[in-house]
């Protein structure tokens, strides 16, 4: 396969992720914040409001859109003024192992100013846990260094001509006063994906993501201040620049993995266009998050963080 087939590959592989399509709905950090205030037990607008210092409207937006998409279902608790409260669904809770992915990610690399729990306790071996990524077929901690890519276009979830070419809008700053959550928003999770695919150079990223170069340079730019990308000059052509992962952003496969999949069941009901080979048993790498101790798989209602237990009551 040449190089220019490689990266058209991949750029096809990549628009028609599911990934990439999950991340469409909820790459960005207001509703992944949602998504963990509703694992942590809030229901009401209030308390969200007041927990996240996100603004009303905004709220509004993302609990219609989680509503919408059957993530959450709402709960009428008062009826003068009207008033419902939200709580997960099945489908709201097949995204745990991915919430379980950002504490974990957020434990090493986060602010400790995040409001999200410190420790979580696992009722089934009554151990404090730490969430731990293995492969289902095999049962064994798994890293990026232990799966190769496999791309495979999924040609029903391709973009249209419109989709591929609008660009997003990139803040550059983030939201200030206490957050809680993952803050890597869905172009820089892309910009990682494109590089665990083989992307290290600045026009193969360009052409793998159909990013314009000066909003790619931007973001580059930001991600090598956060210390999500290593940018350094390649001894072939000192011209050029070469970028790569760091432990940081390596630490995102976890979450990446598990909301491709989440999608695939439960959103999509589609298979995913890149898809990971456990290289040590040699199967499809499917994502399972398991408790450290009993190595049982986790569900959020056996799951306590100091005194409250994460559910969807």
């Amino acid at each position: 396969m040449s190089h220019l087939n490689h990266l058209d590959l991949t750029r096809d592989a990549l628009s028609s992720s599911t990934l990439n399509q999950a991340l469409k709905i909820l790459g960005d950090r207001w509703t992944t914040q949602v998504i963990l205030g509703a694992f942590l037990g809030i229901q009401k607008f209030d308390d969200w409001q007041s927990n996240l210092q996100i603004p009303r409207h905004t709220l509004a937006q993302r609990l219609k859109l989680l509503t919408h998409l059957n993530i959450l279902q709402t709960r009428l608790y008062q009826d003068k003024p009207v008033r419902s409260s939200y709580h997960l669904t099945q489908k709201g809770l097949g995204l745990y192992d991915c919430v379980l992915m950002i504490w974990s990610w957020e434990q090493r690399w986060g602010k400790d100013s995040l409001n999200i729990p410190k420790q979580l306790h696992h009722q089934n071996c009554g151990q404090q846990l730490k969430p731990q990524l293995v492969c289902t077929a095999c049962q064994q901690p798994s890293h990026i260094r232990d799966l190769h890519f496999e791309l495979h276009p999924n040609r029903q979830l391709m973009p249209t001509v419109t989709e591929q070419y609008r660009t997003t809008r990139i803040s550059v700053a983030d939201t200030p006063g206490q957050q809680l959550g993952l803050r890597v928003d869905r172009w820089s999770l892309l910009i990682i994906a494109s590089v665990m695919l083989g992307c290290h150079y600045f026009d193969q990223m360009s052409h793998a993501l159909g990013i314009g170069t000066r909003v790619l340079s931007n973001r580059l730019a930001q991600m090598i201040e956060r210390v999500f990308l290593i940018c350094e000059v390649d001894l072939n052509d000192t011209r050029r620049r070469f970028y790569k992962l760091t432990p940081k952003s390596r630490d995102l496969l976890g979450y990446m993995v598990c909301l491709s999949t989440w999608a695939s069941r439960h959103h999509l009901h589609q298979f995913s266009s890149i898809q990971p080979k456990h290289t040590a048993c040699g199967h499809a790498f499917v994502p399972r998050v398991i408790c450290n101790t009993c190595c049982e798989p986790l569900q959020a209602w056996r799951v306590q963080y100091r005194e409250h237990e994460l559910s969807a009551s």
